[in-house]
């Protein structure tokens, strides 16, 4: 009934337009309209031209002054271009008045990362998350997605002195539409409520099990879902596309010294994410505020990383998990060793963040020494014990097979002598059975 239009099937050719309003943001602002470009060609849109506009003073109506929106409208149309994209926020009006004037489709940058999180959804909990998502920002510009509604009634008849006529067909559609609106995104919300209690649960289980959990988080496309791919041998997607991964995906792992250790994917942080984002995606990114630690990697290749650094700090400042123990790695180091350039850039890294892991998950190189800095992290979490377990007690083998990890097994008797790791939250089952502690 009302949503955002399918850009990715109408627009072909953008024309980008990234305002600043200080002169000591040029350089940041020339960054994020690259972004913008990267964000726009992952919706398969091809990008014609990028225009930075400084203004000092924003206009109510076009953000831009009206000379240079004219000179903008302008130029996108020499350009036979289907769409102008603004790296900014606008306003339901100054978004209808752009379309209006330069007569083609007007996107900006809140609406273009809704776009490409509707296409990488694929969990229910994703879909409906972008479904609130994209029907919060639709609701204030329903107008401009109804054509109908300027087709006021006319004449003197219906209803008691033309009252109906006097209210017009239209008004009566608009007010229709918004509660229907309204309604379905009070329904979603409720959906979404529900899947949260079920991911509480699954939660629930996980801590009753006492295996400790990280998250893996960072700015989008610096190889997370690469890395968890690595650690855990699986398949997850993993695509060279800004928000690949939109779907929290949980693995386990087995640590050097026999620690089990569940590992969870999420979505990618980019600067300037739109704050009803956050809100719609808190249940994906709960996992980076329930885990026992953080796994933040960086694409180490990328100009711009200390400021993707700070945009993900900062987004968990918001969500308040950036106070947990944290585990820095830099990726793709290996497109920094192909040139004397980038080998000076990686020794400025390694100086600016000495507490940091250098990684490659393309080549392996630092991968070892990442593993053994999580497992020291997750050293407290477990003990090593020397076990004797009489053969009947076959449920207490079981539960260290799946929850930890037998080093050493031997039989003398009726007994099983193992030495094994065991999670702390599981050391009650074993207090009677051992024989040697060693912490």
């Amino acid at each position: 009934m009302f949503d955002i239009r399918e850009k990715p099937e109408m627009v072909e050719r953008a024309f980008l337009i990234g305002v600043y309003f200080d002169r000591h943001e040029e350089s940041e602002a020339a960054s994020l309209l690259e972004e913008l470009g990267e964000l726009v060609s992952t919706l398969g849109i091809g990008v014609v031209e990028s225009n930075l506009v400084f203004v000092r003073d924003q206009s109510k109506r076009y953000l831009t002054g009206s000379g240079k929106a004219q000179e903008l409208m302008d130029r996108a149309k020499e350009l036979d271009c289907d769409a102008i994209v603004f790296d900014n926020e606008l306003g339901p009006s100054q978004q209808r008045t752009w379309e209006t004037e330069a007569d083609l489709c007007v996107l900006d940058r809140e609406e273009v990362i809704l776009d490409i999180f509707a296409m990488r959804a694929r969990t229910r909990e994703a879909a409906l998350q972008v479904q609130l998502a994209r029907m919060r920002y639709s609701l204030p510009r329903l107008a401009r997605m109804w054509t109908h509604l300027d087709r006021q009634g006319g004449g003197s008849g219906g209803g008691k002195g033309g009252a109906a006529a006097a209210r017009g067909e239209g008004e009566k559609q608009i007010e229709v539409d918004r509660r229907l609106a309204r309604k379905r995104i009070t329904m979603v919300e409720r959906e979404l409520d529900t899947v949260r209690t079920q991911r509480a649960t699954q939660r629930k289980e996980r801590t009753r099990e006492g295996l400790p959990h990280a998250a893996i988080v960072g700015y989008t496309n610096a190889g997370k879902s690469s890395l968890l791919n690595r650690l855990a041998d699986s398949d997850i997607l993993a695509e060279d596309k800004l928000f690949a991964t939109l779907d929290p995906t949980t693995r386990r792992i087995e640590l050097p010294d026999g620690q089990p250790l569940l590992l969870t994917d999420t979505v990618g942080f980019v600067r300037n994410l739109p704050h009803r984002l956050i809100e719609a995606f808190k249940a994906t990114l709960e996992e980076a505020v329930l885990a026992d630690f953080l796994v933040h990697v960086l694409d180490a290749s990328a100009e711009n990383v200390a400021d993707f650094y700070q945009t993900t700090l900062d987004v968990l400042h918001e969500l308040g998990a950036d106070n947990k123990q944290m585990v820095l790695a830099f990726n793709k180091i290996d497109l920094l060793q192909s040139s004397e350039e980038g080998l000076l850039r990686l020794h400025e890294l390694k100086g600016l963040y000495p507490d940091a892991c250098f990684i490659s998950v393309h080549s392996g190189e630092g991968i070892e020494e990442f593993i053994l800095r999580i497992n020291a992290l997750n050293h407290d979490r477990v003990s090593r014990l020397k076990l004797r377990i009489p053969q009947s007690r076959q449920d207490l083998i079981a539960l260290l097979h799946r929850e930890g990890k037998i080093l050493e097994q031997d039989y003398e008797g009726n007994d099983i002598l193992l030495t094994a790791i065991v999670p702390r939250a599981q050391l009650h089952h074993f207090e009677s059975f051992d024989e040697e502690l060693e912490v």
